[in-house]
């Protein structure tokens, strides 16, 4: 029997990685221009995943490769400890100005999100002299191990990974589902049976959890979350990893809240696939820190970092964030439109460009992981990548290119109809 080139690949993927490393996709690419993909076979996709969140200034933004071919040219790395660059200064310069807050700060730059929120931690425990760390239920801080012991989620990410690392606490998430008042019990109880707030160094949150569902924090809960961190000297970190560079209608999502975080961590779409994360923070915090307590070899990658440069201006020149806002505006109007026609629709939410679908089974409140599955597969054979996530794993999140040209979201979003009303109705 012939088997096809994706086949072919298929069967090498299964004999030569784990089986721990899911993959989504049963196709590999080729090629990318934006928002479209092809195939080893020539199959063309519009992609609504961007590599999770990774590619809001889309595949090979034209500024981009000219940014990454010019550093290519000079050197590759040095590590920034040994020899540095200026390239890393000022990428930290512009991040330290944009980044919500107009105290002092400081920036240091990392190669992922989970190394990023890792070294924040660090840098808390350093300054407060503390352990105890606050995280939420249904958060997605990462995968290496102190990270996923934040991450909110058991299956499939803590799960067979344990013991986790002590002093690591975790509350609801003051979102759609848990009212500010019982998050405040909630943690108030922490205070009271598992460890007092004098010694809790941090408080990380996402300002609208990622794979917990794009589920957007109460502005209420973000301004009283930074009246508890100021009343027991708490470092309150606002994880960016997947909010930030333009994906909720601002260049970050604490802009919503004019809530100011003591830190905040960045990555994903900060260098348009290149890996580069950050850590930015008030002065006096990121100083704690002794000198050698912060690094990496490859932290703060030259290649990367000139992407980074890049983006930045092509979110300016651009108007990226603003864009996400109309784009996510026409999508969440869709969705709506479509209620009466997809029962199993039951909230359609988000920020900006960062946008989700919630279903259910029809007329009830049970969480409905076939019907997102079969809306993800039909989406994919009508050319439409589509992620799901929440911790039932019944959403659909969409994180298209916010460079995406107008006839190719036109596209989509004839797809995305095509793919629920099949999902309705499966053949």
């Amino acid at each position: 029997m012939n088997h096809s080139p994706n086949e072919q690949l298929m069967a090498r993927k299964a004999a030569a990685t784990p089986r721990g490393v899911g993959v989504m996709g049963t196709f590999f690419a080729d090629h990318a221009e934006n928002a479209e993909l092809w195939d080893i076979e020539g199959r063309r996709y519009i992609d609504f995943a961007g590599g999770i969140a990774v590619m809001n200034t889309g595949h090979r933004h034209p500024k981009v490769i000219a940014a990454i071919e010019a550093q290519l040219k000079r050197f590759t790395h040095t590590c920034y400890q040994v020899v540095p660059y200026e390239g890393y200064i000022a990428l930290a310069e512009k991040l330290n100005a944009l980044t919500p807050g107009r105290h002092a700060k400081k920036t240091a730059l990392f190669s992922t999100g989970a190394e990023a929120v890792e070294n924040a931690i660090k840098i808390a425990r350093a300054h407060t002299k503390r352990a105890g760390v606050i995280a939420f239920s249904g958060a997605f801080h990462g995968r290496s191990l102190f990270a996923v012991a934040l991450t909110g989620k058991v299956q499939p990410y803590k799960a067979q990974f344990g013991p986790f690392p002590p002093e690591l606490y975790h509350a609801p998430f003051p979102c759609h589902c848990a009212s500010l008042d019982e998050v405040k019990k909630a943690v108030y109880q922490l205070f009271k049976a598992d460890i007092e707030p004098s010694r809790v160094a941090a408080i990380i949150f996402e300002p609208v959890q990622g794979e917990g569902g794009f589920n957007v924090i109460q502005a209420a809960a973000v301004r009283w979350l930074r009246e508890l961190c100021d009343e027991h000297g708490i470092v309150l970190i606002a994880d960016e990893v997947q909010t930030g560079f333009g994906r909720t209608g601002k260049l970050f999502a604490m802009q919503h809240f004019d809530v100011v975080p003591d830190i905040l961590i960045s990555a994903k779409s900060l260098a348009a696939g290149l890996p580069l994360s950050a850590v930015t923070g008030r002065a006096e915090i990121m100083d704690a820190p002794n000198p050698g307590g912060l690094g990496g070899t490859y932290a703060g990658n030259p290649v990367a970092i000139a992407a980074a440069h890049a983006v930045i201006d092509v979110m300016a020149d651009e108007g990226l964030p603003e864009r996400g806002q109309q784009l996510g505006d026409r999508l969440k109007a869709l969705l709506n439109g479509m209620r009466t026609e997809v029962p199993q629709i039951a909230d359609v939410r988000g920020l900006g460009g960062m946008v989700a679908v919630e279903f259910n089974q029809a007329g009830t409140d049970e969480p409905d992981a076939d019907f997102t599955k079969r809306v993800q597969s039909a989406a994919l054979k009508h050319g439409l990548i589509l992620l799901t996530c929440g911790v039932y794993g019944n959403v659909v999140r969409f994180m298209f290119p916010l460079t995406i040209p107008t006839a190719h979201f036109d596209e989509a979003m004839g797809m995305l109809t095509a793919a629920l009303r099949d999902a309705v109705v499966p053949a």
